[in-house]
């Protein structure tokens, strides 16, 4: 039997390859086997299939959904998740259904044993489609020129949400539009954005303007990645030249700045209650930072480009996997009082064998001190 996978971080490649990575032990492992590798396999998006997580599913490049089990610590499903052109841009589950949406914006609902499956079109050059944590028919997507809209799976006829451009530049020149990712502040219907513009817009759905109620530029780089940091108040963001910033959602400036990314960041998770956040890039390192004094906590260089991660929402880690080590040593006890316990069955063959030798080795001896006694009777 397969020993569950215990990993803190997983993340997704270029290659297609699943990585797992202990951060206690501070090893990494493949879950695919390099021999079978495509460029369909690229993983584009990821997310865990329950709230136990344990399943961690991949949107690949080829159209394929695959299903990994970190208990059996093997790939267990492939859905075929094709329908409209372009990569994956979002993946997310909703009672029991997967929730998929492409490049070209076609969003679908794949319920299990049914070949009715919902279908919603959210604009063209879609960028990110994310799912609301604590609602979760409640769906955000945007894209370049395709400004950010929220959706209800439960009324698909038409957003319950579309978002307003600013007011033209003072040039009086249009701003343009490109969001790049999206996230929902947890326990409120607001929705914070990050655009290849530098931008980080918050959007509120209850206020009467449509239009984003706070913008905060970040950089001159685009940013390419963000998370909500767990107490809702601020928001990490990662840039295409591998700058990461915290930035105050409250009063809109930045906090600080982690440094440490050499390449472009092409995801950020923020952990649900610590404060740490993971990101990684081009420059296929996974870093782990503190939110509390920016440190760098912990770096593992995992060999091919970076796509997507998914960080555990486990809190106790050390004893979650001391835990782990002693049930291990004490199956393996288990196992050797069982062993300890049967009796020693000899062949006769070999027994007979050994007996023998043992009166070969007698006679031996016993000539040989003969020997030694006329040598010593000549001497005398």
């Amino acid at each position: 039997m397969a020993t569950p996978a215990r990993n803190h971080v997983w993340v997704g490649t270029e290659t297609g390859i699943l990585k797992g990575i202990n951060l206690v032990k501070k090893q990494a492992t493949n879950y695919t086997e390099v021999s079978s590798m495509n460029r369909g396999q690229e993983v584009t998006a990821m997310c865990f299939g329950d709230p136990q997580e344990s399943e961690v599913l991949l949107g690949c490049r080829d159209g394929t959904v695959r299903v990994f089990n970190t208990e059996k610590s093997k790939f267990t499903e492939f859905h075929e998740c094709g329908g409209g052109e372009g990569v994956f841009r979002g993946l997310g589950v909703l009672d029991n259904a997967l929730v998929t949406c492409v490049e070209s914006g076609l969003l679908k609902v794949w319920k299990e044993g049914s070949n009715e499956n919902l279908e919603i079109q959210v604009g063209p050059e879609v960028e990110k489609m994310r799912l609301c944590e604590a609602q979760r028919h409640k769906v955000g997507t945007g894209g370049k020129e395709n400004d950010l809209k929220i959706w209800d799976l439960q009324k698909p006829e038409q957003p319950i949400f579309r978002a307003k451009n600013v007011r033209n530049d003072w040039l009086d020149l249009r701003v343009p539009v490109w969001i790049r990712d999206l996230d929902f502040i947890p326990e409120s219907d607001k929705v914070v954005t990050c655009t290849s513009h530098h931008q980080v817009r918050l959007y509120d759905p209850c206020s009467p303007q449509r239009r984003p109620v706070l913008e905060v530029l970040f950089g001159e780089d685009p940013l390419t990645a963000l998370s909500i940091t767990p107490d809702g108040r601020s928001v990490v963001v990662g840039s295409s030249h591998g700058n990461m910033g915290v930035i105050d959602l409250r009063k809109g400036r930045l906090l600080c700045t982690l440094k440490g990314n050499a390449g472009s960041v092409r995801s950020v998770q923020c952990h649900k209650s610590l404060p740490i956040v993971a990101s990684c890039g081009l420059d296929r390192f996974m870093r782990l930072h503190s939110l509390n004094d920016k440190k760098l906590l912990h770096k593992v260089y995992l060999k091919s480009r970076l796509n997507c991660l998914l960080l555990t929402s486990q809190e106790k880690w050390e004893e979650e996997e001391l835990t782990s080590i002693a049930a291990e040593d004490g199956k393996e006890e288990e196992d050797d009082e069982v062993w300890n316990k049967m009796e020693t069955v000899m062949d006769k063959t070999i027994s007979k064998k050994r007996k023998e030798a043992q009166e070969t080795n007698v006679e031996d001896v016993s000539t040989e001190n003969t020997l030694k006694k006329k040598k010593k009777n000549k001497a005398v």
